[in-house]
């Protein structure tokens, strides 16, 4: 897929570039990763934003929905399946912010960190590894 994009990338391409990230994974996370299922909207929807206190939807570009590896019992009965929300507008809007940081690179990094949620990680075990803003 080229990320030269003459138009604004449609969800279509957020999630050609989420699944790019995805299959670019190492071993070790990549089938986990194939578990989760990947959506994009173009904005959270309001009853995600009230539950996160989030008044602004241009302030979450993603989420992870789901209950993490670590957390996973045999006993869990899921209404859903676990899913890494993408959120394409807010994507795009920090994107046009960070005018330095390729489209690929700021779904890729959006991508991980949500899918790190799944493996069990804090936001801060995160920020220790994923250091992509410096």
């Amino acid at each position: 897929m080229s990320t030269a994009f003459e138009t604004p990338p449609s969800a279509d391409d957020i999630a050609a570039l989420a699944l790019a990230a995805r299959d670019a994974l190492p071993a070790p996370f990549a089938a986990a990763a194939r578990a989760v299922a990947i959506r994009v909207e173009e904005f959270a929807p309001e009853d995600m934003l009230s539950d996160l206190e989030i008044d602004d939807p241009f302030e979450l570009t993603g989420l992870y929905d789901g209950i993490p590896l670590t957390s996973k019992s045999v006993m869990d009965q899921p209404d859903r399946p676990d899913t890494i929300w993408l959120f394409r507008r807010a994507i795009l809007d920090e994107w046009i912010d960070r005018e330095e940081v390729p489209l690929p690179v700021l779904v890729t990094h959006v991508y991980v960190h949500e899918l790190a949620h799944h493996f069990g990680w804090s936001d801060a075990q995160i920020a220790a590894i994923d250091r992509w803003w410096e």
